[in-house]
């Protein structure tokens, strides 16, 4: 990362694992997926209104429940409140298979249940800390393009988009409906390459792949290892290469 920073945007917010590493004072956090938007929201203005979802999720948890609450966020979108679906989409997600967030051409999750002996479905002081962090942030739901047209000369951009797949089997851009394919990562790039010229600071995360190299000639590019428990051939699981790509510092 560069040494000193104008405001930080985040246009692909994950698990916002570099956000809250640095907890920075001017942040812009986007995402294309409405309800993750709408789980950080929650938590940045109603914290305690999530635990307390939070704790009775936990009390009630097996298999059952689960597949309930799987069924319940599917069909009935949009028709709880803001507190009620960021408990839900959290207990999902901590209790899915492997915390994978996967959903269907129809935009329905559909992530098995994972073997958990006790899953961290309400960590109450974790949740205080990310609202403290996100209720000084400004966040957006929407294209990733859109959240940086306000960036800076100064300004500092980190990407970590879908990655692209290291081989043709393990191609999972499967987080939104509509994916992330080649032609989405040459228009990334692009962008990257507009953002360096406009005189931002430019960080992006993606696998170590030749497409990946090629897209990116001119900046620099570092190699590191990531460890990696996602893969359905257990022997594969563990350290992989990935890029760091910075421009414009």
């Amino acid at each position: 990362m560069p040494p000193k920073l104008g405001r930080y945007f985040e246009p692909f917010a994950g698990g916002l694992a570099l956000f809250f590493r640095i907890a920075p004072d001017n942040a812009v956090i986007s995402d294309a997926n409405a309800d993750l938007i709408a789980l950080y929201t929650a938590v940045a203005t109603d914290v305690n209104a999530v635990i307390k979802r939070l704790q009775r999720h936990r009390e009630e948890h097996d298999e059952r429940h689960y597949y309930a609450m799987r069924e319940k966020w599917n069909q009935l979108h949009g028709s709880m409140s803001n507190a009620d679906r960021a408990a839900m989409f959290i207990y999902l997600n901590k209790t899915c298979f492997n915390g994978l967030w996967r959903v269907n051409r129809a935009g329905d999750f559909n992530v098995p249940i994972g073997r958990y002996t006790d899953p961290p479905i309400c960590v109450p002081e974790a949740l205080r800390a990310a609202h403290a962090l996100l209720a000084r942030s400004e966040l957006r739901q929407g294209d990733y393009r859109a959240a940086v047209e306000d960036a800076e000369r100064g300004d500092f951009v980190y990407f970590d988009p879908p990655y692209d797949p290291v081989t043709p089997t393990a191609n999972f851009v499967s987080y939104s409906a509509d994916g992330f394919g080649p032609d989405d990562q040459r228009t990334l790039a692009d962008t990257a390459r507009a953002l360096v010229a406009r005189g931002c600071k430019v960080m992006l995360s993606n696998s170590d792949t030749p497409f990946i190299r090629s897209i990116y000639k001119g900046f620099k590019i570092a190699t590191v290892k990531c460890a990696r428990a996602i893969n359905s051939n257990a022997a594969k699981r563990g350290d992989v290469d990935e890029v760091i790509v910075t421009g414009g510092y």
